[in-house]
């Protein structure tokens, strides 16, 4: 049996609905990826049970004080870095309580570095590096299921006790299942081009981050209702969302909205107690702090949208 009749990884099979796309036109070709795209949704969705469960770890974890990592090699590992560096402009949140680690290190956004990823001492060294331990919140990201970096590193943090899942794109051994909590597996068939991973398996990586990361925020009060009030105004965007939000939430005008987050010092949740309940700044961060920072327990519902 030829070597490559033997690897199960469905990441490296070839796809026979695109084998002569290298003869096709460019409308052809886009609509051949547009096709195989189409099935990544449902392949997610097939896993929401699994994402829900790392939605209430996450969850879990924050409320104790403790991290989540995301752990990857190439494309894998760039979508965990880009989903973390995400998380503070989002849900104003310090930017070490969500982390994305790499093989090869920061170089390897940019950069293939080759052999990074089959070391799975460097895996398990970059877990010891950030101090991982039981409070925290280790998800591995391997397309294939076999990378040896993410391996050494889910390991480690099973070893010092944080909790762990794994993120892939074909089925995985028993092996592997023994050494998380939870498997998400959204399986989306052979990639248009053999191997490539950074097409459909990227596509459905992305979203279930993206989920497990806004399900564990909204579980933790970081929105009100779908608004996204601990943003943080770090550029002329996110300025004009603050006003917005304030603006919709009291139905005043954008000029109004401003003021009340000059006197917030630009804190969108502390803006809304403020004027909902007549208060201090210092009374609204304490009220807000009373409630675990849960501002429809501060003051009640938010207004209907379209309002």
């Amino acid at each position: 049996m030829p070597d490559h009749a033997a690897d199960s990884s469905l990441t490296e099979r070839r796809n026979p609905r695109t084998v002569d796309i290298d003869l096709a036109t460019p409308i052809e070709i886009v609509d051949a990826i547009a096709a195989e795209d189409r099935g990544v949704p449902a392949a997610v969705a097939a896993e929401r049970e699994s994402i829900a469960q790392a939605v209430a770890m996450a969850e879990s974890v924050f409320r104790n004080g403790g991290r989540l990592f995301y752990v990857g090699a190439g494309t894998s590992g760039r979508l965990g870095v880009l989903d973390a560096a995400e998380c503070p402009p989002t849900f104003g949140t310090d930017p070490e309580m969500v982390q994305g680690l790499i093989a090869g290190g920061a170089p390897a956004l940019t950069r293939a570095q080759e052999g990074a990823e089959d070391r799975p001492e460097d895996g398990a060294r970059d877990i010891a590096g950030r101090a991982v331990g039981p409070n925290d919140f280790v998800v591995g990201i391997a397309a294939s299921g076999a990378t040896p970096y993410v391996r050494g590193a889910l390991r480690a943090a099973r070893a010092v006790g944080a909790r762990t899942a794994i993120v892939a794109c074909t089925p995985i051994g028993d092996d592997l299942r023994a050494e998380v909590d939870v498997a998400i597996l959204p399986i989306v068939g052979p990639e248009v081009l053999t191997g490539s991973t950074r097409m459909k398996a990227g596509t459905a990586t992305k979203l279930v981050l993206n989920t497990i990361t806004t399900g564990a925020m909204i579980r933790i009060g970081k929105t009100y209702g779908n608004l996204m009030v601990d943003l943080r105004a770090t550029n002329a965007k996110l300025a004009a969302r603050s006003e917005r939000i304030v603006a919709e939430v009291f139905n005043i005008s954008r000029a109004e909205a401003r003021r009340v987050l000059d006197a917030a010092q630009g804190g969108v949740k502390v803006a809304i107690v403020m004027r909902a309940r007549g208060v201090s700044r210092a009374q609204a961060e304490q009220l807000l702090a009373q409630a675990d920072g849960v501002l429809r327990q501060v003051i009640g519902p938010p207004p209907p949208a379209g309002a």
